[in-house]
């Protein structure tokens, strides 16, 4: 469940600024969500040295 906190908090805080006609602001905020997603599934592992 505590995975999940910041999808549906970002989610909320999209629906939100879409209800409040924010649409560009929501748009900017799912994309840098996205992004940030895909940055941490992509980015390259740190190794210690031996």
């Amino acid at each position: 469940m505590r995975g999940l906190l910041p999808w549906l908090a970002v989610l909320a805080l999209v629906v939100v600024l879409s209800e409040l006609r924010m649409r560009p602001l929501a748009a900017a905020v799912s994309l840098a969500w996205l992004a940030w997603c895909v940055w941490t599934w992509i980015r390259p592992t740190r190794h210690k040295p031996r």
